[in-house]
């Protein structure tokens, strides 16, 4: 009997718009400058998180709806393949057609062909996180065809010429004055005396987009959420474009990346609650549109979901990576991140901006890609997000995750023991700190050392200036000035004024130990119980004489303002009597 190794399937990577073309560290540098940005994103991830914050505080069961979206995404990506072919099967029986997607150009050429089959030059789209990531517009304006975006946010975004920032709001980086230019430059017949007022803005959308909606034959949707049972895929929005683009043309493309499935209707109920408090801060989205393929006279009746990877898979293959699959698009994380609110999103290169892009993107790529290599490290590591994220990703561990595994890709071995690249740096500090530590007598010698460090350090004590990598440390913070003697040498100078060593064979009596000690916890406790007492009856006492002098003040200006009177009519001829009187008289 012949055995064929087979081995194990190509795990492909991701393409498209989720690579950086510049470091985070570089392009956050020159974005810290720009204090328009700063004051644009202040204002409007305040504005949300505190609207979030207060439709969230209403629930008295938001941790166990949390705890069940986390739960139902880890039972999706357990069971990711039965769930995909029950989705295809539910939806071609309704009269859609599943295409499947191996990366972004797969997807975009899929979605071309049935644009020109269609014979359309112009398409309309709905907001889509899958289409941006593709980079679909520019594909087809590529080949010829126009795509139309009919999300407020996104439209400015398009006629800007300029990038998403942000993934619920993806034109946060614009104020309204900045808005109302665009419009006036590249919105046909608007009148040229509109304001920076948002519903004159908003107006002038819709009636620049009416027309557009009524003509165009062939709508792009993304989708939030895919259920397996019924091969139903749904959106929710704010706006109503959506509705308009889902239910006017005769042909809607839908792309979706395969990890958006739910199982069933029941599970789709948790994330209609989990998603508009955590996006928009609302209670339930305006517009919540569903649809399981056709519907004769009613509707697109030429339906058609793509069903992309993207590098997904990869991620899937991330034991510690795969939660950030979860991720329901909410944005919550961006909203109360320091590092993002300080950079904007378009420091992070990707379409995923903010903490889940830190994370998402390189496990999408390859965080041993160089153009993603940075992100791991854009992060304070507070957990701010881990605590905002509706469906519980923990990012903060993904990141301290992916930083391993892009040290080791730097840093570590290959698989034939060979370094994967030259030391550096990095290398020699590591390479010396591990002889150090590992052998006492040479880190004994190094501390010797240490008095040399107040050479470094100025008449402040502080250390603000070193070379190399380590100076990318001293750049923003200072050093204070080392210590004169190591504890070990004060130690061993010290030791005889201390207690007598223990031989290494005597025995420790451990119940006489014990007993030795009793009490002295209580003691202890005792003893700051009465000193707390006793400063807060001498606060009471400070306060007291306090409100006496308080008490006293207005008696003794009285008096000094009487006797200043006095003084004044004694020089006039009269007493103070006299004046009082006559006061009072007239």
């Amino acid at each position: 009997m012949t055995v064929t190794q087979l081995g194990m399937p190509k795990v492909f990577h991701g393409t498209g718009n989720i690579a950086a073309e510049e470091s985070f560290t570089s392009f956050a540098g020159r974005e810290l400058k720009n204090e328009q940005l700063r004051a644009n994103l202040g204002f409007a991830t305040h504005t949300i998180r505190d609207k979030r914050a207060k439709v969230v505080g209403e629930l008295p069961d938001w941790e166990l709806l949390r705890t069940a979206g986390s739960e139902i995404k880890q039972d999706v990506m357990a069971r990711l393949p039965e769930l995909l072919e029950q989705f295809e099967k539910n939806f071609t029986e309704r009269g859609g057609k599943v295409h499947w997607a191996r990366d972004a150009d797969e997807a975009n050429q899929i979605a071309l062909d049935i644009i020109r089959e269609q014979q359309a030059e112009e398409v309309i789209k709905i907001k889509s996180m899958a289409t941006q990531e593709t980079g679909l517009n520019e594909y087809l304006e590529e080949n010829g065809v126009s795509a139309v975006e009919t999300d407020l946010a996104e439209e400015i975004v398009q006629l800007g010429e300029d990038k998403p920032s942000h993934i619920l709001v993806p034109a946060i980086h614009r104020n309204r004055s900045e808005i109302r230019d665009i419009f006036l430059k590249k919105m046909p017949h608007i009148d040229k005396d509109i304001s920076d007022n948002p519903a004159e803005l908003a107006e002038a959308s819709r009636h620049h987009l009416r027309e557009k909606f009524f003509r165009n034959k062939v709508a792009i949707s993304g989708a939030n959420f895919g259920v397996a049972d019924s091969g139903t895929l749904s959106i929710v929005e704010s706006e109503g474009n959506g509705r308009m683009c889902l239910t006017l043309p005769d042909t809607l493309i839908s792309f979706m990346g395969i990890e958006k499935l739910v199982p069933t209707f029941q599970d789709l109920e948790v994330f209609l609650q989990l998603l508009p408090r955590s996006s928009t801060g609302e209670r339930m989205n305006p517009y919540t549109s569903m649809w399981s393929g056709v519907t004769p006279g009613d509707g697109p009746q030429n339906l058609h979901v793509i069903l992309m990877d993207n590098g997904r898979t990869a991620a899937l293959a991330d034991q510690v990576g795969r939660q950030a699959l979860h991720c329901i698009r909410c944005s919550a994380c961006m909203n109360v991140c320091p590092v993002y609110e300080r950079a904007g999103g378009h420091a992070y290169g990707s379409v995923y901006p903010g903490p889940i892009g830190a994370i998402l993107s390189p496990l999408l790529t390859g965080v041993e890609a160089e153009e993603n290599n940075s992100l791991p490290y854009a992060s304070s590591l507070c957990g701010a997000c881990y605590e905002a994220c509706p469906v519980k990703i923990n990012i903060p561990d993904v990141l301290v995750h992916l930083r391993g595994k892009d040290v080791d890709a730097k840093h570590g071995k290959g698989e034939e023991g060979n370094k994967r690249q030259a030391p550096d740096q990095m290398d020699a500090i590591m390479g010396g700190a591990k002889a150090m530590f590992s052998n006492s007598t040479l880190l004994s010698i190094a501390e010797r050392g240490l008095p040399a460090g107040g050479l470094a350090a100025g008449r402040d004590h502080k250390i603000s200036w070193l070379p190399g990598l380590i100076g990318g440390w001293t750049k923003y913070r200072d050093i204070p000035e080392p210590p004169k003697q190591a504890f070990r040498h004060w130690w061993k100078k010290n030791k005889k004024n201390g207690p007598k060593q223990r031989a290494a064979s005597d025995r420790v009596d451990v119940d006489a130990l014990i007993a030795k000690n009793s009490g002295l916890a209580e003691e202890l406790h005792r003893r700051h119980a009465g000193e707390a007492q006793e400063e807060r009856e001498e606060a009471q006492e400070q306060a007291a004489e306090l409100k006496k002098e308080q008490r006293r003040e207005p008696d003794m200006v009285r008096r000094e303002e009487d006797l200043l009177k006095g003084q004044d009519d004694s020089s006039n001829g009269t007493t103070g009597e006299g004046t009082s009187s006559q006061e009072g008289n007239d």
